[in-house]
């Protein structure tokens, strides 16, 4: 079963999709007028294991992110830079598919880009103005009454009696009390240059929400099932998203809304004046890998503020060591010729833990406590190859229920830039553990020489050895 926190209902709420066993997913893509940092990533990751777990839970899944190439901030870097808006926007498209590649991400179904879906925002538009819920003002701007809609406020909690009636807010992002009439069509000024489009209003373009209302309504229905973002974007964004969709069609617009807390960097808010704002690549150039940023960016549960710091990301690099071991001593068992069929306590230990995990991840991504469950599968693991009770058929067994986990987590593969521990030092690592646990100190310090003499030293650590490229 299924169960997520649901913003909307303000609880964790079984999760039923609309058409069974398929799922409409929508998640805000990123704006793009420049790189996106870590905290977008974030964000993305959370989308990332949350989309892999209804995959492994046999759910088919139709997945919309947005790119937003047209708001404040992509017409004032394009004129800038001097470039058409066009060219300005796509150098940070290419930028961010490499990323998502980077990072692992399964790539969404449908990337629509708020420039070609113009027809359908201005269509949605007069819909609302139809409905006497949209109205032009003196500016020639569209806005959405809040006063004609009594239905907002549904994700967060607001005071009706204190919102600014008739005030009107023609920016694409304002401060978190605004809570007045948004813009839905902005009508052209000079600050535009030659941005813009023909309406019924005017030339203009889209308000920042409309958008998001428009493209997922075109590729996922009036109706669906998930919509996340970060929790910055639930007010305005995503109430704004809910009034105008639900004005315009008359139905419920999403059944189930998820927000990933923030990311904070050394206990900090990141910032550019303090220093900690990280890109992507500023951290590949300080020789992390892709895989060991993601298992920072997921490994911590995504309602709860992550901590992010190069101290973790070396804890990570740790961890995942621990994993390539374990990895590579039972790729050597299942290599054996050996017809023999694995025990019953081998099978139950890997399916066990494989069904395990599954469970924390269904019940509102428990990241953490699927990875307390993998760990616990490499020590139990261990235990039974150090007594020699995994043969090849066992091994698979165990190498089966891995693949299973990393269908969600995909960090199991080392990346390219990696080095990957080779399977000797593996070998004699377990064997300088075994002479450590019988006090044999001199053997183990004569395979502590022969590991460094192959470029490898190895750290004791209570989690277990963690290997280092000399």
């Amino acid at each position: 079963m299924l169960r997520f926190y649901n913003s909307l209902t303000h609880r964790v709420d079984d999760f039923q999709p609309i058409q069974p066993g398929k799922v409409g997913m929508y998640t805000c893509g990123p704006t793009v007028y420049n790189y996106a940092h870590i905290g977008n990533f974030r964000c993305y990751a959370f989308e990332d294991v949350l989309k892999r777990t209804l995959l492994a839970s046999g759910l088919k899944v139709r997945h919309v992110m947005n790119l937003t190439d047209v708001d404040d901030k992509t017409i004032r870097g394009s004129q800038a830079e001097k470039l058409p808006l066009r060219q300005f926007t796509q150098k940070y498209k290419d930028a961010f598919f490499a990323d998502i590649q980077t990072l692992r991400m399964i790539p969404a179904d449908v990337y629509p880009a708020a420039t070609e879906t113009i027809t359908e925002m201005i269509q949605l538009i007069q819909t609302l103005f139809d409905k006497g819920i949209a109205y032009q003002a003196e500016d020639k701007s569209v806005y959405f009454s809040i006063a004609k809609w009594p239905k907002y406020g549904q994700l967060v909690n607001i005071d009706r009696d204190s919102m600014r009636v008739g005030v009107r807010i023609k920016m694409d992002e304002y401060a978190k009390d605004s809570m007045a009439d948004f813009a839905l069509w902005k009508a052209w000024d000079e600050a535009d240059g030659d941005v813009g489009w023909d309406s019924p209003w005017g030339r203009g373009r889209p308000g920042w929400h409309i958008e998001c209302s428009a493209m997922s309504s075109k590729y996922l229905g009036k109706t669906f099932d998930l919509h996340c973002g970060g929790i910055d974007n639930m007010f305005p964004h995503h109430e704004d998203e809910i009034a105008q969709s639900e004005a315009a069609n008359g139905c419920k617009f999403v059944n189930t809304w998820m927000h990933c807390a923030h990311l904070v960097v050394d206990g900090q808010k990141m910032s550019k004046s303090l220093g900690n704002f990280y890109t992507l690549k500023d951290i590949l150039d300080k020789g992390y890998s892709g895989r060991e940023i993601r298992y920072v960016l997921i490994g911590t549960y995504y309602r709860q503020s992550l901590n992010f710091s190069f101290q973790a990301l070396d804890e990570a690099r740790g961890n995942l060591q621990r994993i390539d071991a374990f990895v590579a001593r039972i790729k050597d068992l299942a290599a054996a010729r050996d017809a023999a069929a694995a025990t019953p306590e081998i099978i139950a230990l890997a399916s066990g833990a494989a069904e395990k995990f599954l469970a924390a991840l269904q019940e509102d991504l428990n990241v953490s406590a699927g990875l307390g469950i993998l760990f616990d599968f490499i020590r139990d693991g261990n235990r039974a190859m150090d007594a020699g009770q995994v043969n090849a058929a066992g091994a698979q067994s165990m190498l089966a229920a891995l693949a299973s986990m990393d269908r969600i987590l995909a960090v199991m593969e080392p990346d390219a830039t990696e080095t990957a521990v080779p399977a000797e030092v593996v070998s004699l690592t377990e064997q300088r553990a075994a002479a450590r646990k019988a006090r044999d100190w001199a053997r183990a310090d004569q395979l502590r020489d022969q590991i460094a003499a192959l470029g490898w030293e190895v750290k004791d650590t209570p989690k277990g050895p963690q290997f280092v490229k000399r």
